[in-house]
């Protein structure tokens, strides 16, 4: 009897094997795709360093603090540059942050962004910074950009952090309902000689316009993915910590505070926020034009946008706007004026200074809303223009063709007085 049952039991689990296999169906496919290149997490949680100075290649956004200017190398890191005398800027050094496309700088500590993760660093002296603390997984779905013509492939996030994609053939199984093979279709979002004693004054420094992070107070702001805002409390810069995430059915771009009001650059228009409470951002009104990559720079009654057509932005226009936001409740449009291609913008006094992409430099009065385009000061059309940074009558500009800077102390004689240029790799 024994013998029969275990007979009858190897028949239906037999039975039951066929009849899965039966019901399964299995298809192979072969396709090109980027496959993620991975960086383990302890080598990657230790990469940063310090070293001599780089050329520049791929310059991004711009930061200035005290008499040094902070460039990112776009993905690779931050070029410190002594500029004390901008008529002779010095590169004195350089930091290795894999990742790295934004930096915020409160007192001595500089905030960066490195992949995933936001590091603290203590730059006191510029040439020995130390790495104080790293809060992890701030930007969790931040990865670099693959090969646009093709997918992206199935990704083991235990494996570490994505660095990097390689074009290759795979071959998976997939069943009818489609499980299994690849698992990103999309696009990522990502979318970077003197010493010092010291001599750090407290608060921030200035940023572009291009800028995703913005200190106030003790409270980084940063966009950590397109649709989502995260408040950080950097009071401690060894004990950071995300204290509010605030979802909006946008896609953020730039960030710029002026008073108790955040204002957000989204590629659909611009948002308001009141920092009544700083530690926790609050909606109060937005402004809406068609979809277009979306900087913003707000001074006193008006905020100034630029809108442009591009990679990430193929349904917009190339406008210069003004909008009046002297209710922040009910911000409205000026005046709008046609452009090449606006990239950042900065503003001091009177004068608007407009990177117009391939266009070049335009730097215009900005008395009358009504009259901008008429009042052209200087236009300077051989730079392909990113972003600039103007602080007392010296323009701090980053382009394809490296670091410019001007002093405008005569607006009717704005000069050229430094150059550093890149070098293409």
């Amino acid at each position: 009897m024994k013998d029969l049952l275990k007979t009858v039991a190897i028949f239906l689990v037999l039975a039951a094997s066929m009849t899965s296999c039966h019901d399964r169906t299995v298809e192979l496919i072969t396709y090109e795709a980027n496959v993620p290149v991975y960086m383990p997490f302890k080598e990657f949680r230790s990469s940063f360093e310090k070293s001599e100075p780089i050329d520049i290649s791929h310059p991004g956004k711009i930061y200035f603090k005290d008499q040094y200017l902070f460039v990112n190398e776009y993905g690779k890191g931050i070029h410190v540059i002594d500029n004390s005398n901008p008529s002779e800027p010095e590169k004195i050094a350089f930091y290795e942050i894999v990742g790295n496309v934004d930096m915020a700088i409160r007192g001595n500590i500089l905030f960066a962004d490195s992949y995933v993760d936001l590091l603290s660093i203590d730059i006191s002296d510029v040439n020995n910074p130390v790495e104080i603390s790293r809060l992890k997984n701030v930007f969790p779905e931040i990865v670099p950009e693959g090969d646009r013509m093709f997918p992206y492939a199935m990704v083991d996030n235990s494996k570490g952090v994505i660095v990097g994609w390689a074009v290759k053939t795979i071959t998976e199984e997939i069943d009818e309902n489609g499980y299994g093979g690849m698992i990103y279709n999309g696009e990522f979002d990502f979318m970077l000689k003197a010493e010092t004693n010291g001599n750090w004054t407290g608060g921030a420094g200035v940023g572009g316009s291009m800028a995703r992070f913005m200190l106030n107070e003790q409270y980084l702001y940063v966009i950590a993915i397109p649709s989502r805002l995260k408040t950080v409390d950097v009071e401690s810069a060894s004990q950071m910590s995300i204290i509010d995430s605030v979802d909006v059915p946008r896609n953020m771009e730039t960030l710029s505070i002026i008073g108790n009001n955040l204002f957000i650059g989204t590629t659909t228009g611009l948002l308001i926020f009141d920092l009544v409470n700083p530690a926790k951002p609050n909606q109060i009104s937005s402004y809406d034009h068609l979809t277009a990559c979306d900087p913003v720079v707000v001074d006193g009654q008006y905020a100034y946008v630029t809108l442009r057509t591009g990679t990430m932005c193929t349904n917009g226009q190339n406008l210069l706007e003004v909008i009046d936001i002297s209710s922040v409740t009910n911000p409205y449009l000026v005046k709008s004026y046609p452009m090449f291609n606006p990239h950042g913008l900065g503003i001091d006094g009177n004068l608007l200074f407009v990177c117009d992409g391939a266009a070049g430099l335009k730097i215009y009065d900005k008395t009358d809303p009504l009259e901008i385009i008429t009042n052209q000061l200087t236009h300077y059309p051989e730079i392909d223009t990113y972003d600039v940074i103007p602080l007392n009558n010296i323009l701090m500009l980053v382009g394809t063709g490296g670091i410019y800077q001007y002093d405008y102390s005569d607006p009717d004689n704005i000069i050229q007085i430094s150059h550093i240029d890149i070098v293409e790799k």
